[in-house]
């Protein structure tokens, strides 16, 4: 009996994906949740394992092939077990059991991202060692592989079916080269909707800077206690969360969206966080943030930020969002301008914290200062609006106390 393994749901608004590493090969045999490939979406990898115990009979889409909901990825045959257990019906040659080499140790978790480099360079993922959770291996796993091998002989080529992600060709006589890498989807839908956002959103940007000695005086005095009672540093991001959420009910048309000639007002709060992942920037959201304390606030930011390093984000994890929040600082960045997120028609952009000579009370004094920035769609935010809301954020982040008296 031949079982059809095609490509499932894929989350809301996701519709294509396309085709990763495949784990199995035609004639292996399959166990009932073996992963047989992964696929790669617009927000998170997937898993597609296996429903049925059999042979991998046929592949259909390999590596690189871009496919949608319901097309067959393969075809598993349940009476598979022929094309090895003839064998043993002969009697004259019982082979000492190679169908079942799969099995020798068990699968490891590799990110897409890791098997394409490791595809261009030639490595052997199962000779890495994987830092990820419960060992999945990174892009930065293979990189510190390759640079314990400084001495191994030349790179061998690619299998066919890797063959699409990179391409390296050098230019005769002046030794230049060039490497020709294929986008991922994510990174294809990443730029594709950032363009989009800039086409379609009458997008503008807002300044404001804010003193950042009052969060920074209250993280000294209650960060140790905060972290032995709840097992996790506070940090400026709970403070920025709980300072948007409340701008945003001072100013609800920032957590809204356009829907035809109608604005759909949010009485909810779900924040995204702009995280930098190995296959480029997601966004998960931490829903009903005003409902949150700080501590759990803080205990999603860390949980989101590792499970992006590893991969491991569920579209449940970036599924909707009211509003956005990114950190640039955390690389250095002085001053930008954040690009929307549609649907949503604000995103908060913070930035590095410097020492700088400020005004207070006729004198110059050095305080620690943050710029921010905050980019919104026009169409259905006024700039006094916009404004305000910057500056509500800032009144809140200077006076956090306020944070706590306000909910």
């Amino acid at each position: 009996m031949t079982i059809k393994i095609t490509v499932p749901e894929l989350g809301e608004s996701v519709v294509e994906a396309t085709v990763g590493e495949w784990h199995k090969r035609e004639g292996e045999r399959v166990a009932v949740g073996d992963v047989l490939v992964e696929l790669e979406t617009d927000k998170v990898d997937l898993e597609v394992s296996a429903e049925t115990a059999g042979v991998l009979a046929r592949i259909f889409h390999q590596q690189g092939a871009d496919v949608q909901i319901g097309d067959v990825l393969a075809e598993i045959e349940r009476n598979g077990e022929a094309a090895t257990a003839e064998k043993p019906a002969q009697d004259e040659t019982p082979a000492p059991a190679p169908a079942e080499k799969p099995a020798e140790e068990p699968r490891r978790a590799v990110t897409p991202v890791a098997q394409r480099v490791a595809a261009a360079e030639g490595v052997d993922v199962s000779k890495v060692e994987g830092s990820g959770a419960h060992g999945r291996v990174t892009r930065q796993d293979v990189e510190k592989h390759l640079q314990k091998q400084e001495a191994a002989p030349a790179k061998p080529q690619p299998q066919p079916v890797a063959a699409p992600s990179s391409q390296v060709s050098a230019e005769s006589g002046n030794g230049r080269t060039e490497e020709r890498i294929r986008m991922s989807r994510r990174r294809r839908t990443i730029a594709q909707r950032l363009v989009e956002a800039q086409h379609t959103a009458a997008m503008l940007t807002t300044f404001n800077d804010v003193d950042m000695g009052a969060v920074m005086e209250l993280r000294k005095r209650r960060g140790p206690a905060f972290l032995e009672r709840h097992g996790v540093k506070l940090g400026f991001m709970s403070f920025f969360v709980k300072a948007a959420v409340g701008a945003l009910k001072a100013f609800p048309k920032l957590n809204a969206e356009i829907d035809g000639e109608e604005m759909v007002l949010k009485q909810y709060y779900d924040i995204g966080m702009a995280v930098g992942a190995e296959e480029g920037l997601v966004v998960p959201v931490i829903r009903d943030a005003d409902r949150l304390s700080f501590a759990a606030i803080e205990q999603a930011i860390r949980d989101f930020s590792a499970r992006a390093r590893d991969g491991s984000l569920t579209l449940e994890d970036l599924r909707g969002g009211t509003f956005t929040i990114t950190n640039g600082g955390v690389f250095g960045s002085m001053l930008s301008t954040p690009i929307l997120n549609p649907p949503q028609v604000g995103i908060l952009g913070l930035h590095r914290i410097d020492e700088r000579p400020v005004a207070r009370n006729g004198e110059v004094v050095i305080r620690p200062m943050m710029y921010l920035a905050l980019s919104y769609d026009h169409r259905l935010v006024d700039g006094r609006e916009a404004v305000q809301f910057l500056a509500r954020v800032k009144e809140l982040i200077e006076e956090p106390e306020t944070l706590l008296l306000e909910g």
